[in-house]
């Protein structure tokens, strides 16, 4: 799989999750999944259940406290890739 893929990929699972539609508009790998898409932290942990699901990986604790960004979600496939 390829950065790309992942990034579309990890962009799909989020969209379900944002409140802010604009900010979808002009997702990269630098935007914030809190801040900026207005995801709350509770969902943030279906965030990454669904990563998991969606990916076949599996998730510590403390790398799901560094997902902050959608570029740290993609980091994360990556490694695990």
């Amino acid at each position: 799989m390829t950065e790309k893929e992942a990034f579309e990929k990890v962009v799909a699972i989020i969209k379900k999750f944002a409140k802010d539609a604009n900010a979808l508009a002009s997702i990269s790998m630098d935007t914030s999944i809190l801040k900026d898409l207005k995801v709350n932290s509770a969902r943030l942990v279906d965030v990454v259940l669904e990563l998991e699901d969606s990916f076949g990986i599996t998730v510590s604790d403390d790398q799901a406290d560094k997902v902050r960004t959608v570029g740290d979600a993609v980091k994360l496939i990556m490694a695990q890739a």
